[in-house]
């Protein structure tokens, strides 16, 4: 069982539209991943209802959201993505090593219609809650490891029954960006494009990952430079040329992506061959640890 905080939100139509998408957005998750989630499954077909094609200038990239997650980020993250309330905004701040974040204009008409959303950034668990193991005593957290092919924190509760469960800042993680309080978020979201930035781990309401395209990410225009060099124009800002739900994507142009599972007997005897690093090539042998954000979980295109 998890548990989650609710939208904070004052309109009654607004409300009332999020939890109807909030509801079919997890039968979607329900209907992708109930059935192929096995331990005999390598892949993971992802659900057209449960990503998200964004074009830019220079390429596409797909999405996968995790409602199962934080249902309530993404239920207002798909309701404006279907609005095109993303479409032909910037990237306004992009640090390289960093995070590429994009929205409207700050403080705009547009930026104070999104209502304001209550942190998800961890949930309860039981004792019947179940992940992938990756690490002990990882330095952000007691333990890492992976869920549905997310990298997540987990901590136990003192009598090892219960526990609170994070999603990780790993490189391709989407995020919503905020203000200094906690419930502050809204509409304006980032990329990890560099090293994980894993202090934000728990503070921040991470809701989706790159699956397809992240090459496309790192190529976003970096908006702050070298000290003395000259300042990037606003007008040279990477936009965003559309962002729509996949399932809203002409057939013709949809991207069908299978991922790892997570879950799978194959992923985890992975997990084993990693951390021994027994090729030839290590004459040197590095310690036994696995660092969940350095295990790249593999994706492909389908037709």
């Amino acid at each position: 069982m998890i548990a989650f905080n609710l939208l904070k939100i004052d309109n009654p139509a607004m409300t009332a539209s999020l939890k109807s998408i909030l509801t079919l957005t997890t039968l979607f998750f329900i209907n992708a991943c109930g059935a192929d989630n096995s331990a005999d499954s390598v892949w993971r077909e992802l659900s057209l209802n449960n990503t998200v094609l964004l074009t830019l200038p220079h390429g596409k990239v797909v999405i996968e959201l995790a409602p199962q997650f934080s249902p309530i980020h993404v239920a207002q993250f798909s309701q404006l993505t279907q609005q095109g309330f993303y479409d032909q905004t910037s990237f306004y701040r992009v640090i390289d090593g960093f995070v590429a974040q994009a929205g409207p204009k700050d403080g705009s008409k547009k930026d104070r219609s999104v209502p304001l959303l209550a942190m998800e950034a961890e949930w309860q668990t039981d004792k019947k809650w179940t992940y992938t193991s990756v690490q002990e005593n990882d330095l952000f957290a007691e333990q890492t490891g992976f869920k549905d092919s997310f990298a997540l924190g987990y901590q136990a509760s003192n009598d090892g029954n219960t526990g609170k469960a994070w999603l990780t800042h790993c490189p391709g993680t989407v995020a919503m960006a905020r203000n200094n309080e906690a419930d502050s978020a809204s509409s304006h979201f980032y990329f990890v494009i560099g090293q994980a930035p894993r202090y934000l781990d728990r503070i921040m309401t991470i809701f989706g990952r790159v699956v397809y395209g992240m090459q496309h990410i790192q190529a976003i225009q970096r908006t702050e430079v070298v000290k003395g060099d000259y300042a990037v124009d606003h007008r040279d800002f990477t936009k965003i040329v559309s962002m729509q739900l996949m399932s809203d994507v002409t057939k013709a142009d949809q991207i069908h992506i299978e991922v790892e599972n997570t879950e799978s007997t194959n992923f985890a005897d992975r997990l084993v061959k990693r951390r021994a690093r027994d090729s030839a090539f290590f004459y040197k042998k590095p310690p036994p640890v696995l660092d969940v954000c350095q295990i790249p979980i593999r994706s492909r295109r389908v037709k």
